[in-house]
């Protein structure tokens, strides 16, 4: 009923294309909708597709011309689809191995007879900051992004239920792992941002030296800093949940040989990965997933009457990520073709005048509707660039302010996107057992926590370098 009221007025609207002389932005109007729709508990998919839809009759494009971007962009983001359903099998594969039983072992030896409340306490620190230094690894150090979270986090869950640790905790550390490190470091996901960021600055009149980019974005990685603090202060109380049963994880007894196969089929999946990405410069989680189950194949840890439908249960453990990341890119082609980007861009400028202060902040906030809209901080930087530089060198700015402005503008809304897997990844695997909603309980906290200390930070960054 929402999703139909809310696609009957927004249609209207959308034939109005002023009001009082303002015109209406197709960007604005897509992504509004879609993350009050979200908001609504309207499921996210749903949300984007009614955002899509309204965007592109508000733009101009007409029914048909909105349905053919939408269809026609759906294969922008297909090799992620895939690489995420394929490590969702290979997690599930080894689970055969006893590898997920045995951490949870290991964790529950952790927590210590019944009472014991220092030790439950001390269990639970050392376990969320096991979750964080995973996370920030996965970006830099081994950069296999979400991969990790099928194989850690559903296996843990009855654990996170006996230390009665607030998901969304969990969820807030991770998105931090999945966003700081880049934002920051050079390395892994972090070298192609930081890369595309001085290309494409480059390119709009701007030449910046690499090496002074981890410099220019400590400021804002600091807000990120202050308000993962913040959200472990608010989520430190205890959060009861039900034990349930996850039907996707299976319990398998586990021997020092299974659990040896396992750990090769693990460092064979990272080799290929990283040699594909970094030597070859080309998409490595496909061949990595699949050859991490070769392992598991050709080792017997996974026999061939039972692959088939283990290798099912995987993919539809990451599969929902992957369907919104094609949707996701299907919204992003429509406000695209609508030229409504470079619109709100060029209105942002045009109302800034020679206010460095007030510049900063409004493209900061065009960059966070953006990024909230699209999923992908790194598809947002050639977005702003080539309107941000020019403006930025016209009201003064430093360099080093420059790319503040640029890169914070861009990374902005990653975290709290529903569209993003850096909220998406946590989500797979805090909500296994049903208990962790996507918006309320990670997109939400991740963006008042993330995003809120980032546009502020980013803003002191403008000024201050």
């Amino acid at each position: 009923m929402v999703t139909y009221v809310g696609t009957l007025i927004i249609y209207y609207i959308s034939k109005l294309k002023d009001f009082g002389g303002f015109t209406m932005n197709a960007v604005v109007l897509a992504v509004v909708l879609m993350l009050i729709l979200s908001l609504l508990r309207v499921n996210v998919v749903i949300a984007l597709a009614i955002g899509a839809l309204a965007g592109g009759l508000a733009g101009g494009l007409g029914l048909g011309g909105t349905v053919n971007a939408f269809t026609d962009g759906l294969g922008g983001n297909a090799t992620v689809a895939i690489s995420y359903a394929l490590l969702g099998a290979f997690a599930a594969a080894l689970t055969k191995t006893g590898l997920p039983d045995a951490m949870v072992e290991g964790a529950v030896k952790l927590l210590g007879k019944e009472g014991d409340s220092r030790r439950k306490t001390l269990s639970k620190v050392l376990i969320v900051l096991v979750i964080l230094i995973v996370s920030c690894f996965s970006q830099n150090v081994v950069p296999v992004h979400i991969a990790f979270i099928p194989v850690l986090i559903p296996p843990l869950l009855k654990v996170f239920n006996e230390l009665q640790i607030d998901r969304r905790l969990l969820a807030c550390v991770m998105t931090f792992g999945l966003t700081a490190p880049y934002i920051l470091l050079p390395v892994g996901f972090g070298q192609i941002f930081h890369g595309m960021l001085r290309d494409n600055m480059k390119e709009a009149g701007l030449t910046v030296d690499l090496a002074d980019i981890p410099y220019a974005m400590l400021i804002p990685v600091a807000g990120m800093v202050l308000g993962l603090i913040v959200s472990i202060f608010v989520y430190r109380k205890p959060k009861v949940y039900e034990d349930r049963e996850i039907t996707d994880v299976e319990k398998s007894a586990y021997t020092k040989k299974s659990l040896f196969f396992a750990g090769l089929a693990i460092l064979v999946s990272l080799i290929v990965q990283l040699y594909l990405s970094q030597s070859l410069g080309v998409e490595g989680m496909i061949f990595g997933a699949l050859s991490g189950l070769l392992v598991l194949f050709v080792t017997g840890m996974m026999k061939r009457d039972e692959a088939d439908e283990l290798i099912t249960s995987g993919m539809n453990m990451m599969a929902f990520i992957g369907f919104v990341m094609l949707v996701a890119a299907g919204f992003a082609n429509v406000l695209t073709k609508t030229g409504d980007i470079e619109s709100l861009v060029k209105a942002s400028s045009q109302f800034i005048g020679n206010s460095q202060s007030l510049a900063a902040i409004l493209m900061l906030l065009v960059g966070l509707l953006v990024t909230m809209g699209i999923g992908s901080s790194f598809a947002t930087i050639p977005i702003i660039t080539t309107i941000f530089v020019p403006l930025c060198l016209h009201l003064g700015f430093s360099p080093m302010a420059t790319i503040a402005i640029i890169g914070s503008a861009a990374a902005v809304g990653d975290a709290g996107s529903p569209a993003s897997d850096s909220t998406l990844g946590p989500t797979s695997g805090l909500n296994m057992d049903g208990q962790h909603h996507h918006i309320w309980g990670t997109c939400v906290p991740t963006f008042i926590y993330y995003n809120i200390p980032l546009v502020l930070f980013g803003w002191l960054a403008a000024i201050i370098l």
